[in-house]
């Protein structure tokens, strides 16, 4: 790896581990985590390796292959604020493990992703990687529910992106052949093994060519509309209502967002109609997934983007008509866009006997439209995997 080579250039010396976090996909259950709802995944087989050592004055050092800036910060004095570059994930990582477990062993690193950013959680690997690093330094045990909720805060609170645990607990839970159920009310999760009649696939990932940053987008935005839904549907019906930051759809009764929906602005219908829809799309597709049926479990997958593209309004231009070229293409059992939607790339279940010709017709058709993203746009065929090793 580029990592363990660039680790012993810049140090002169081995790195004493690897830190491996894979990148996740979300088939169904887009958009629905951050009020609670519930949410499907799977954990590829690429993702985010840090090769690293300790540094036992308690300074952190961590180099990315991404990006040209090197960071660095104490284990005791990360910056309240945070300095808005690749970094914060892990600068708020270390504050948030700091509150609970005392750290005095520091780290150096150089972080290698095997992907291009944007759409596969790649902020939640690398936070996840750091996370397994700085804990194996410093000989911290951490549970996986303490790993994920570690990670969670870190960039809720440190970076200021007003995500779910969906991608903390793919990232975490997932095992290879299994599609992860997660509840995201309760946290209770099912690993639902492949049925043996199930027919051949791969996940292919078609990165759009364009990167982006969550806190950059509209995501909060899209959050808090949902959150205005759910207020105002609990006005409207006389139930009992809160704080606005701790209310969401999940409260609302279907029956109550069905009777009272009307009286919503556009746009907070919109939202709530991608949410509760969602919903039941992710337990239709349990139920087609433990079936064996591919077919049902991609027609959803193919509906889910449509909502996120007519009522959650995500999808740059390029991804939407990546979107739309998977619509058109044979093979594509599913798929949609992966991660925020605003940039990145799309996930699709594939028919492993297409899979040449869908490379070679998505990227024709992508390129027709957007010749200046050549040698930019890729695609790449994975498998799923299991979750980062504790």
């Amino acid at each position: 790896m580029n990592c363990e080579k660039v680790f012993f250039e810049t140090y002169h010396k081995d790195n004493e581990g690897v830190s491996f976090c894979p990148y996740r996909i979300c088939p169904l259950g887009a958009h629905v985590d951050h009020n609670l709802g519930k949410v499907t995944g799977f954990a590829i087989d690429k993702g985010i390796n840090i090769a690293y050592g300790p540094k036992h004055n308690g300074v952190i050092e961590m180099r990315s292959l991404q990006f040209e800036k090197r960071a660095q910060w104490h284990v005791n004095g990360v910056p309240e604020v945070k300095e808005n570059d690749w970094a914060d994930y892990l600068r708020g990582a270390t504050l948030i493990l700091s509150e609970k477990h005392p750290l005095t062993v520091g780290l150096c690193g150089v972080i290698e992703g095997s992907l291009p950013i944007g759409g596969l959680s790649s902020s939640a690997a690398v936070t996840l990687a750091f996370l397994n690093a700085l804990c194996k330094v410093n000989n911290i045990t951490l549970e996986p529910y303490e790993l994920i909720m570690t990670a969670l805060k870190a960039e809720n609170k440190y970076v200021g992106v007003s995500c779910g645990k969906l991608d903390q607990s793919c990232e975490v839970y997932c095992k290879k052949n299994n599609l992860l159920y997660l509840d995201t009310k309760d946290d209770s999760f099912e690993l639902i093994p492949e049925n043996p009649s199930v027919k051949p696939y791969k996940i292919a990932i078609f990165f759009s060519g364009i990167e982006r940053t969550l806190a950059g987008s509209k995501f909060n935005m899209r959050v808090d509309e949902c959150k205005s839904a759910a207020y105002a549907l609990k006005a409207f019906s006389g139930m009992e209502y809160g704080k606005f930051n701790e209310t969401v759809l999940r409260d609302i009764p279907f029956e109550v967002y069905e009777q009272y929906k009307s009286k919503l602005p556009e746009n907070w219908a919109k939202r709530a109609e991608h949410w509760f829809t969602e919903n039941s799309r992710v337990e239709k597709g349990i139920e087609a997934w433990k079936n064996g049926d591919i077919d049902a479990f991609g027609k959803l997958i193919f509906e889910s983007g449509n909502s996120s593209i007519v009522n959650y309004e995500t999808g740059s231009p390029e991804l939407k008509a990546l979107y739309d070229i998977m619509c058109h293409t044979d093979g594509i059992y599913g798929g949609r866009f992966s991660g925020a939607g605003f940039k990145g790339c799309c996930m699709a279940l594939i028919d492993p006997s297409f899979e040449e010709s869908i490379i070679e017709t998505v990227e024709r058709e992508y390129l027709k439209q957007f010749p200046n993203l050549a040698g930019k746009y890729s695609s790449h065929i994975c498998q799923s995997a299991d979750g980062v090793n504790l």
